[in-house]
């Protein structure tokens, strides 16, 4: 028996991607789930293949659609908040209505999610979030305007959780994948180092789950990588800029 057997998982932003694969993945490990994403033609496709799922569709921008879905989907023992949106936008070329809703998506749409469901689990005592950040997160990169902003955001907000959360019964963790063959990453057209499959990503995220340890990086060692950049000084990492 796995420790995901018999639990009920809700994976917003499980349409696609590495969210359809954690899906299927804990599927095979007995876990109950209800999954979220604005595409209910999708989602209703994969939950006829799953013997274990039902769908919840909604928008993570809409503040009464998410109140709404959090009272359809009632009590769980895991929510993993995967929704996400790209567009590479470079400074030059400024798009404020994509940068805004790439924003909405990936950062506020949580802050609405969580502030409908966190109370519940503290007075719970009980309850296990993961919130997918991105390695993106660490550092402003070129072309990533508002996308590399909103997971920084992300993962500072999972750093407060698991302060205020502590002994609470409440298990928070960020975990920040590489680059996943997805949709959104085949918008870009540079070499992404150390290309993943969402199957392959999916398999670390239930590792990353299946602890209680806060922060979960991969792959290494493009992860050591991105994070050593911090350590640089300035005139090296900007130099010539």
């Amino acid at each position: 028996m796995s420790s995901f057997d018999g639990k009920t998982y809700w994976i917003i932003g499980a349409s696609e991607g590495l969210g359809r694969a954690l899906a299927e993945a804990l599927s095979r490990q007995g876990a109950n789930l209800i999954l979220s994403a604005r595409n209910a033609a999708r989602l209703a496709e994969l939950c006829a293949a799953l013997p274990n799922a039902r769908a919840v569709p909604f928008d993570v921008t809409d503040p009464e659609a998410v109140r709404h879905a959090v009272a359809e989907v009632g009590t769980f023992d895991g929510l993993v908040y995967n929704a996400g949106a790209y567009d590479p936008i470079t400074t030059a070329k400024w798009d404020t209505e994509a940068a805004l809703t790439i924003s909405d998506v990936n950062y506020t749409g949580a802050l609405r999610v969580l502030g409908e469901t966190v109370p519940g689990l503290v007075q719970d005592g009980r309850g296990d979030i993961t919130l997918i950040g991105s390695l993106a997160g660490y550092h402003g990169l070129p072309n990533a305007i508002s996308y590399g902003a909103s997971k920084a955001a992300l993962i500072s907000l999972a750093e407060t959780m698991r302060h205020d959360l502590a002994g609470t019964g409440v298990t928070v963790r960020i975990v920040n994948p590489g680059f996943i063959k997805t949709r959104l990453t085949g918008k870009n057209s540079f070499r992404m180092p150390m290309l993943m499959t969402p199957e392959d990503a999916a398999d670390r995220v239930m590792r990353a789950m299946s602890r209680r340890r806060f922060r979960t990086d991969f792959p290494a060692p493009f992860s050591w990588l991105v994070r050593l950049i911090g350590y640089l000084p300035d005139i090296l990492v900007y130099r010539g800029k």
